[in-house]
């Protein structure tokens, strides 16, 4: 789906379409969950803190989140999906892929069913969408970003190495701005430089990521779709409008956030037995403590002992705490404490 978030707020309220939208929180600590393509124009991106879009765009309208509409809409665009093949793999809110080799349909080619089922979502949305066709999930990845807003991309096998050679890595998968800075180190620019860079030489620099690297260099990707999965966790987590220094009110923002959990657990019908608190402080670096018990944890009573024996471990340094998150899975940990540099349970809005 095109701006996702944004588009549903443009198409339900007239009066902001056509105009620069961000939708998050207007607070020092928020950041833009998704931005109109109006908003782009000016710089607007999702992720960006506020300030930061507010600083960029003057005119920029933001508007809070309606997390339930968003899903109401994207169970409509899953069910229209459906109405061409069930082999679907979700990958986000408003993103999915779709095996149509064999489809409900009888149509030959993938492109016409792209087609179809861009005017369906349309029809029955008032929203636009952008599809990419190929032979696998990378390429098709990439095709359905490649013309955006209300875009239709293929890369066919036959030319997809073409392709491929000309692509800026930035724009591969899984290579984000650490991993970009490694390889402009190393000499490669682009997919061409990819795939002209040894294979120990990836391994050796990426670790196993260096073999899903020279497939993608190589036209190689996962052609199969999950269809099913388990979920594994059940987390919430929340930023504190200003850093917080005293236990009592790291103690009051966990109270609330364990409320939150036991509600989301309760939403999904979830049993997991580990509940991982986690900490972010000022300077953002992250840590977590973890206990796993032999009962599942449901309950506020079940959990909320737990938080506070957890938030003891916080060494009381006065170190001033920005973010506090909670966490119940399947993992098997007992009394561990451990330094995370990354481990997100949510965004942060």
């Amino acid at each position: 789906m095109d701006a996702f978030f944004a588009s549903v707020e443009q198409r339900d309220a007239k009066s902001l379409r056509g105009k620069p939208i961000a939708v998050g929180f207007d607070s020092p600590r928020s950041v833009v969950s998704t931005a109109s393509y109006e908003a782009r124009t000016f710089g607007v991106h999702s992720a960006m803190p506020m300030s930061q879009a507010k600083q960029l765009c003057k005119e920029l309208i933001i508007v809070p989140p309606r997390f339930d509409v968003y899903e109401q809409v994207s169970n409509q665009v899953r069910q229209i999906m459906r109405n061409y093949t069930d082999i679907i793999e979700t990958i986000s809110i408003d993103e999915a892929f779709l095996d149509v080799t064999e489809n409900k349909v009888g149509e030959d080619y993938a492109i016409e069913i792209a087609k179809k089922l861009k005017c369906d979502i349309l029809y029955n949305t008032f929203l636009t969408s952008s599809a990419g066709v190929s032979y696998n999930k990378f390429l098709a990845k990439i095709a359905s970003d490649w013309k955006k807003t209300d875009g239709l991309f293929v890369i066919h096998p036959l030319r997809a190495l073409d392709f491929i050679a000309k692509l800026p890595v930035e724009k591969i998968w899984g290579i984000g701005p650490k991993t970009l800075e490694r390889m402009h180190s190393l000499g490669i620019f682009s997919g061409d430089d990819l795939r002209r860079t040894p294979l120990d030489t990836l391994v050796r620099n990426f670790g196993k990521a260096g073999h899903t690297f020279h497939d993608y260099a190589n036209g190689i990707g996962d052609d199969q779709l999950v269809t099913k999965w388990e979920r594994k966790s059940v987390s919430c987590e929340q930023t504190m409008q200003e850093d917080i220094i005293s236990r009592t009110a790291l103690i009051v923002g966990l109270y609330n956030v364990t409320l939150e959990l036991v509600r989301r657990i309760d939403e999904v019908k979830f049993k997991g037995r580990c509940l991982t608190l986690k900490y972010k402080y000022h300077d953002f670096s992250i840590r977590s403590h973890s206990l796993t018990q032999t009962k599942i944890l449901t309950t506020k009573k079940d959990i909320l002992p737990l938080t506070k024996r957890l938030a003891k471990e916080i060494p009381d340094d006065g170190k001033p705490i920005r973010l506090i998150g909670l966490r119940v899975s399947n993992e098997q940990i007992t009394n561990t404490k451990y330094f995370e540099p990354e481990l997100p349970f949510d965004k942060e809005y």
